[in-house]
């Protein structure tokens, strides 16, 4: 789905948006007239029920991964190609495109992390908090379009895409190390967990330091 007009200025530039939007030009113009925008909506969801199941049947044999893995790039293929083929074609439905891809974003997001969290690696209070933290970083996104006009994906060379490249890191640590105790004083956690409770007090301090300064910001203005 398409979302650049319902914000004056669309903004991406991630590490790896370059070569991304270059690969995406190029499967949109290969791409075969029956594939529509909703279609890879659908597809990009799906690549995030393919991961939660992966990270599920982990449970019996963590080779699995490898699925969560193919998970990451249909989900990528999909989410990433919806809108840059509506925008290729322009055939956009903007008020639509935003709708839609933003609550299947929500959702994919929650399949993604439950799955994780049902996994053997990360314990389910953990990956609530990282979805917890993630899904605040979708709704700061959503707030500063609507008070700014502009459509940020990224922010601090990190946007969706690097997301994924992160999680499939995360993934080969899973696979092939340990999982250790971590004794602190009184506090002991598991590697994994501390991890991916590291990644989610990354998500809240981004979130919080965005927010004073845009809300600094916005004092001045107004």
């Amino acid at each position: 789905m398409d979302t650049s007009k319902t914000a004056d200025v669309r903004v991406n530039d991630s590490f790896l948006a370059p070569l991304e939007r270059a690969a995406l030009h190029w499967l949109c113009k290969h791409m075969p007239a029956w594939m529509t925008p909703d279609i890879l909506t659908v597809i990009g969801l799906m690549g995030g029920v393919v991961m939660a199941t992966g990270y599920w049947l982990c449970n019996v044999n963590k080779s699995f991964l490898w699925i969560v893995d193919l998970g990451l790039v249909i989900n990528w293929f999909g989410d990433s190609l919806d809108g840059s083929l509506a925008r290729y074609r322009g055939i956009e439905r903007f008020k639509y495109g935003y709708f839609v891809d933003h609550t299947v974003d929500i959702t994919t997001q929650t399949i993604v992390l439950l799955g994780l969290g049902v996994s053997p690696f990360v314990h389910f209070n953990f990956a609530l908090l990282a979805l917890v933290g993630y899904l605040h970083l979708g709704i700061l996104t959503y707030i500063d379009t609507a008070v700014s006009g502009v459509y940020k994906i990224s922010y601090g060379k990190i946007g969706p895409t690097e997301v994924r490249v992160i999680l499939i890191g995360l993934n080969a640590i899973f696979y092939f190390a340990s999982n250790p105790m971590i004794h602190m004083g009184r506090v002991s956690i598991f590697s994994f967990d501390a991890i991916v409770l590291c990644v989610a007090i990354a998500f809240f301090l981004h979130f919080l330091g965005f927010t004073l300064r845009w809300m600094m910001e916005l004092n001045v203005q107004d």
